[in-house]
């Protein structure tokens, strides 16, 4: 299939915003899926006998890794194919199998259907970038990424209080023998996972884009993407990955040293924290992220130095994933501490927390997309203010969330929260974007989603869920100990700050320099165009 198929040659307009809208939708169903558990978890706990960590892990981890990994290979096809085609089968895959996850019975079973909607999720954001970029001008990338990222709390919000609805009205329905045997929190995930089925066919209708025309540096499609699917799949499956980079001369050795290093690590975590799913599963995408960086840069070192060779780009993704690891584990953990702290409904709780979720979250991604681009053009690193205005906001509202008495004043935290701490979302996609080539887009994406998802959400909710545990079993109550762990866990933010600072200090000459250092790189760089 062509990469111009029917394509629009306007960059903007009218077609370009139903785009944005479409895949906007596209992002709340993705969030739907993936946050709904987050009201559910109670329920879920209760019925499978697990803890907080395990809950976390579920959330997190077990979703995240195979999110991350999977994201590659899938950001690299979306950089070589057609990237409507790839959102409409990713979105099929993870409705399936949220729908699928209705059916499960058991702590492995629900973690074997969360890692199917992590491995079809992967396909939607960095293609999502890519087709975004070349529909809207360069000027504006943050707040259509922006715009497109709100989806993150729209989706999460309506996930919360369409599952917190369908628990308690099943449960109430079917007090006893219900139908199929289904529990409510099961009944939520088939309400939830069927209708996107569907909508993956509206995505398929969409036209899409010629690859770079935004800047002027169109790029020809790929004579065979399926090839170039094929070996970065390769490259991210353990076992075939090392058979791979020793084709492809790698550094075996190297790679053979890492797995021993990252296996130790593993071992040592295991025995500290007793929990050795998320650590295994951890330190697996963590050895499959150093064998695809090491099959990249003997297969495409052009893209490889762009994007490791800019310490702009590593320190901002790094920088933002440290607020997501704030921003997911607080984000799931919130629901269960309401209901243990003022034994609230979960229909109360989602309605509230959801409502919030979405209204703030879309004020606030909307709100830092806006001031991130017109600060752009007044400095150069203006876009990363607003980790700094994220930080600064954040900690005290959720501190008074957190310590206060009060449900109302709790609700209400939790929706002024949620302003700063969304604001982000599209400064690190955008800054990616402008540091790399337009062929090089969804790849770069794929590399900021995999460090986001690993240290944000891999990590955030399970070490709040671990903390938690362990706060418990000194002699604290379920509340009291969560709280404690939920608090704790803002002390990434002195992590935000440094990076902050050092991605400051490279990002406007690597801006300055990206033609030059890609032609540099043996990258053949046409001259740009108005668009």
């Amino acid at each position: 299939m062509s990469d111009q198929n029917n394509s629009p040659v306007r960059v903007g307009g009218a077609y370009s915003h139903y785009v944005l809208f479409v895949l906007v939708i596209v992002y709340v169903f993705n969030f739907v899926d993936r946050n709904i558990l987050s009201i559910l978890a109670e329920d879920i706990k209760a019925d499978l006998g697990i803890s907080d960590a395990q809950m976390g892990f579920l959330y997190g981890t077990v979703f995240a890794v195979f999110y991350a990994v999977f994201g590659i290979p899938l950001a690299r096809f979306a950089d070589v194919w057609n990237r409507r085609s790839l959102i409409s089968i990713g979105l099929f895959v993870w409705s399936g199998m949220t729908a699928l996850s209705g059916l499960a019975r058991s702590f492995s079973v629900l973690a074997t259907f969360r890692i199917g909607v992590g491995i079809g999720e992967a396909s939607a954001s960095p293609a999502a970038y890519s087709m975004l970029a070349d529909y809207y001008p360069p000027r504006l990338r943050a707040t259509v990424i922006a715009l497109y990222s709100s989806g993150v709390y729209i989706g999460g919000g309506i996930g919360i209080m369409l599952g917190g609805w369908i628990v308690d009205s099943w449960t109430a329905a079917y007090p006893v023998d219900p139908p199929f045997g289904l529990r409510g929190w099961q009944a939520a995930f088939l309400a939830v996972g069927l209708p996107g089925l569907l909508m993956a066919a509206w995505v398929r209708s969409l036209r899409e884009p010629v690859r770079g025309i935004s800047e002027g540096l169109v790029t020809q499609p790929h004579p065979h993407p399926f090839r170039v699917l094929g070996q970065e799949m390769m490259s991210v499956m353990p076992g075939l990955s090392l058979a791979y980079l020793y084709r492809l001369e790698g550094r075996v050795a190297y790679n053979l040293a890492g797995l021993v290093l990252i296996s130790v690590a593993v071992l040592l975590l295991v025995i500290f924290t007793g929990t050795t799913a998320q650590w295994v599963v951890l330190g697996l995408g963590a050895y499959i992220t150093l064998t695809w960086a090491q099959a990249l840069r003997k297969r495409d070192n052009p893209t490889f130095n762009m994007i490791f060779g800019s310490r702009a780009l590593i320190f901002t993704t790094l920088a933002f994933p440290t607020i997501s690891f704030a921003s997911y584990g607080l984000g799931f953990w919130v629901a269960p501490y309401l209901q243990r702290s003022f034994e609230v409904s979960a229909t109360d709780v989602g309605f509230y927390i959801g409502a919030g979720n979405a209204l703030a979250g879309l004020i606030g991604v909307s709100l830092g997309g806006y001031l991130a681009d017109r600060w752009k053009l007044t400095w150069a690193n203006g876009r990363l203010y607003i980790g700094f205005i994220t930080v600064i906001a954040t900690t005290p509202l959720v501190l008074i969330l957190l310590f206060s008495n009060s449900l109302q004043v709790a609700f209400w935290m939790n929706f002024l929260y949620h302003i700063p701490i969304s604001m982000w979302v599209g400064i690190p996609p955008a800054t990616t974007s402008d540091l790399v080539m337009p062929r090089m887009r969804a790849i770069a994406g794929a590399y900021y989603i995999l460090v986001n998802t690993l240290i944000g959400l891999a990590l955030g909710p399970y070490v709040i869920g671990q903390l938690s545990d362990m706060f418990a079993a000194s002699g604290m109550d379920p509340a009291q100990a969560l709280r404690l762990a939920m608090a704790s866990s803002l002390l990434i933010f002195i992590a935000t700050v440094i990076f902050l600072l050092l991605a400051m200090r490279y990002l406007p000459g690597d801006e300055a320099s990206r033609l030059q250092r890609a032609r540099q790189l043996g990258e053949e760089v046409a001259e740009a165009l108005a668009p």
